[in-house]
């Protein structure tokens, strides 16, 4: 498919997503059926796209413009939207081939890491891919990420999504055992950033310190304290200063509207009032907003009872530059050099 199908190039105007692109066939789409229901396709003006609430055919996919609707064959009324491609997206879509990284980690990484336009990053530990998305798009259009997986098949897969997804070209895929090989010899000194994602990152950490650029970041993730733990010890002893690890959790609110059954405007009973018990004043009333029942209704927001916990432990550390003196101690993530 065609890289400009992704919200990638933010800094290049001309290579990013027109305002009211038109799908084609071979685009990704991600298709909207309804609140969190999210499903991908690859458009096939031959298939058709099959919910509980019709048949949605391919052919009549192509030629809209992303973001707008597309109805059931021979109905006005069930619809669903075409949405353009985003490594968010993505992240919801995706195959799992193992867990993955979320938004919100996502997020923090790609911050902390300081990607732009032009970065070079390693990355260990594919997966299914989900950060590597959000990568590409943090270093397009003439930056690179190389991301290695040390399971064969998983490797291959990974690979072909983001081939698929027109991404060959900021991403190579490679099968590696970085925890017990290191990274290649030619990638030394060439990388803005290093992310593991490993089961004993801390084995690894010496393999990214020799391709890390003086100032260059190293991130890794681990779900146990112990990990970050070893971790940690280990870039003391690689050069890395100003560590700092982070759990980022989030918290989802839900938002509809309910009926009012108490008169939360009445609060000082000593006032009289001649409005309905209910009622606010103003314009903006809830009585305004009344349903068949005459009751009011307001817009309410409270937090879901079933939040996402913890997923792992982000360790963030900056390689020192080459010329700083080896013994150099780091304390609470200060330099501190021993007397000559």
């Amino acid at each position: 498919m065609d890289r400009a199908s992704w919200s990638l190039d933010a800094a290049s105007p001309s290579t990013s997503v027109p305002t009211g692109r038109a799908v084609k066939a071979g685009d990704l789409v991600i298709i909207d059926e309804g609140y969190q229901s999210l499903k991908v396709a690859y458009v096939d003006p031959k298939k058709c796209h099959n919910t509980r609430d019709g048949s949605f055919l391919h052919k009549d996919f192509v030629g809209r413009p992303f973001g707008s609707r597309a109805y059931a064959k021979g109905s006005n009324q069930a619809y669903l939207y075409l949405l353009a491609p985003t490594p968010e997206l993505w992240t919801q879509v995706l195959r799992h081939r193992t867990q993955i990284l979320y938004a919100a980690d996502i997020a923090l990484v790609c911050a902390f890491l300081e990607l732009r336009p032009g970065c070079t990053v390693l990355e260990s530990g594919t997966g299914s891919a989900s950060l590597t998305h959000a990568l590409a798009r943090a270093v397009a259009p003439h930056g690179h990420v190389h991301t290695f997986e040390f399971h064969e098949l998983r490797a291959n897969e990974a690979g072909a999504d983001l081939r698929n997804n027109g991404l060959g070209e900021l991403v190579t895929v490679r099968q590696r055992n970085v925890e017990e090989q290191g990274f290649p010899a030619e990638l030394a000194g060439r990388a803005d950033a290093v992310f593991l994602d490993l089961p004993g990152p801390w084995k690894a950490v010496t393999a990214a310190a020799a391709c890390l650029r003086s100032d260059g970041v190293f991130c890794s993730f681990s779900p146990c304290i112990e990990q970050v733990q070893k971790t940690a010890a280990a870039l003391a002893g690689a050069g890395f200063a100003a560590p700092r690890t982070m759990e980022c959790l989030l918290r989802e609110y839900e938002i509809q509207t309910e009926a009012l059954l108490t008169n939360l405007d009445n609060a000082d009973a000593g006032k009289k009032r001649k409005r309905k018990p209910w009622q606010r004043e103003g314009p903006a009333g809830a009585a305004d907003q009344a349903g068949p029942d005459g009751m009011p209704r307001a817009v309410l927001a409270k937090p879901l009872p079933e939040t996402r916990g913890h997923t792992g432990y982000l360790t963030f550390a900056r390689r020192l530059p080459v010329d700083w003196p080896i013994a150099a101690l780091r304390h609470g993530g200060h330099l501190q050099t021993e007397p000559g």
